[in-house]
């Protein structure tokens, strides 16, 4: 099929809610970028259909490990076994996921974009895949994910603070999600406050700037 019969094709799984198969069709579309940059509403069905994807699996896992500590907290080793290895399947499907996406930035976006809104938007959500990975991995992989997300919303956020507007939706979309990593991974509430409240900052005068305009 060509690109346009597989964005067509990615936007039909997206009103059917068969979002694996509209990940397959806009992965075929993002390994033409050698020839063409994706457009904006391509970039966009891309993340629809990888947080679709990831959505639920994410969502699974929290509510095993919920019930996996309830388990432990009653000593009883032979539900907290059988949980663990639930997880453990459950966990190997994020990583097939996050991996699935990661290849594909590395590989093909990344490389290819040239505008400084695609810049920030991947290497925005490579932060937010290895962030995803680093919710549930333990040891030396959750420090490797949880270095991998810092060094991509770095990166992220150098572009962004330096060439988009405050205001601009990924720049926020950026601190928000930083935000994010360092309260829940990097246990740092005071730098993911500092963060967020920035983000209240420029929303306000934003909205202040509208209104004094009415």
């Amino acid at each position: 099929m060509s690109r346009e019969e597989n964005v067509y094709m990615a936007k039909l799984a997206e009103q059917a809610e068969r979002y694996e198969e509209m990940v397959e069709y806009m992965e075929k579309v993002a390994k033409t970028t050698d020839v063409q940059e994706l457009t904006v509403e391509e970039r966009n069905l891309l993340s629809v259909a990888y947080k679709n994807v990831i959505a639920a699996p994410r969502a699974s896992w929290r509510i095993i490990s919920s019930i996996e500590q309830k388990e432990e907290s009653r000593k009883n080793e032979e539900h907290v076994a059988q949980i663990k290895e639930y997880r453990g399947k459950i966990e190997a499907e994020l990583s097939n996921i996050c991996d699935g996406i990661l290849k594909l930035l590395d590989t093909h976006l990344v490389p290819s974009s040239t505008a400084t809104e695609s810049k920030v938007f991947y290497l925005k959500m490579k932060g937010d895949y290895h962030r995803y990975l680093a919710e549930f991995k333990t040891g030396a992989e959750r420090k490797e994910s949880a270095e991998s997300t810092m060094v991509a919303y770095k990166a992220a956020q150098d572009i962004a603070l330096a060439e988009l507007p405050p205001i601009h939706p990924i720049r926020l979309g950026l601190a928000l999600n930083f935000s994010v990593f360092y309260y829940e991974i990097q246990n740092s509430p005071d730098k993911a406050c500092n963060l967020a409240k920035e983000v209240g900052v420029h929303l306000s005068f934003y909205l202040l700037y509208w209104v004094s305009e009415l």
